[in-house]
């Protein structure tokens, strides 16, 4: 399974400079899942995987990438989609009404 995971992370090029990563992909992963597996808090990671702050960084970078990647995907002319509990029409609403306390 290690060898689909690589091949989608990002290569260190030594040209471009920068420092060598304290922790290895391999270690963040496995601490990232552990956590997300186990319904843990990041600060209860155990001490044999990656330090819980470096794990949640890495966990926080690729999460913004892959949601920036899938809204560049959608804005390109996808359809709203989105679910309005009060709605019976089935069509997306996408404001809320003229005052703020309607909306809870």
């Amino acid at each position: 399974m290690w060898d689909v995971v690589a091949v989608h992370l990002p290569v260190r090029d030594p040209r471009r400079g920068g420092r060598p990563l304290k922790y290895g992909h391999r270690l963040v992963i496995d601490t990232i899942l552990y956590v997300l597996v186990s319904g843990c808090a990041w600060r209860l990671a155990p001490y044999d995987l990656a330090p819980w702050d470096a794990a949640y960084r890495w966990f926080r970078l690729w999460s913004a990438a892959v949601l920036d990647s899938r809204s560049a995907k959608s804005a390109s002319g996808g359809e709203q989609i989105g679910y309005d509990a009060g709605n019976e029409s089935g069509a997306v609403s996408g404001t809320c009404s003229s005052t703020r306390w309607d909306c809870c």
